[in-house]
């Protein structure tokens, strides 16, 4: 259910589970966390969704109820895709919610397509958001806008989101992918070293 495609220095990840609007479960979070970690000869990586509706809509059900929504896998896939010397892209396909959007948040590039809605509702689940996510959200957003959707569990459209800087650009759904391809094409070209050392450089 997570699907790796590598392609001379670049690495699309994808999830694959459309049929439970891309949930996540702890084996597809082990999946990711080796995915993220076995980067060394990945200069740029894109991590998409399968799907026209959800990029992914966080925890399954069945296993959040089982003890995954407060698992620190969350937190330690996040924080191997923030590590990663190389650029990273998360080309959202669909809605983020819950658990998925420390990926999203801990990826250098977030594009996103219209249709596209942005909610991480832990105060009303009774639940704490992982330990990274709300300094990560606060450095793009701002304090007060990420209360207004940790705390307030206020649902962004994708024009307030680019607007709040949380993400990037729109594409059109048919350009999503294309467009992240394009964005890689300067870090593909580049030394590998010379990417982490850029990358160190900001903040």
């Amino acid at each position: 259910m997570i699907e790796v495609r590598d392609e001379n220095g670049l690495r699309i990840v994808t999830i694959n589970r459309p049929e439970k609007a891309n949930s996540l479960t702890a084996a597809m979070l082990e999946d990711l966390l080796e995915t993220f970690t076995d980067c060394q000869s990945v200069r740029a990586l894109i991590l998409t969704g399968t799907g026209a509706s959800v990029f992914s809509a966080g925890a399954d059900l069945a296993e959040a109820h089982a003890g995954l929504a407060t698992s620190d896998l969350w937190e330690q896939v996040s924080g191997a895709l923030s590590a990663l010397p190389c650029l990273t892209i998360a080309a959202l396909n669909g809605t983020l919610a819950g658990g998925a959007f420390g990926m999203a948040l801990a990826c250098d590039i977030r594009l996103c397509v219209p249709a596209a809605k942005f909610f991480y509702p832990v105060a009303k689940l009774g639940f704490l958001p992982q330990p990274s996510d709300p300094p990560r959200l606060v450095n793009l957003v701002g304090p007060a806008r990420a209360k207004l959707i940790l705390l307030a569990g206020q649902k962004l459209s994708a024009e307030e989101a680019l607007s709040f800087g949380l993400v990037d650009r729109i594409c059109a759904p048919d350009d999503l992918l294309l467009s992240a391809r394009a964005l890689c094409a300067t870090a593909l070209a580049a030394d590998q070293a010379n990417l982490h050392a850029i990358k160190t450089m900001i903040p």
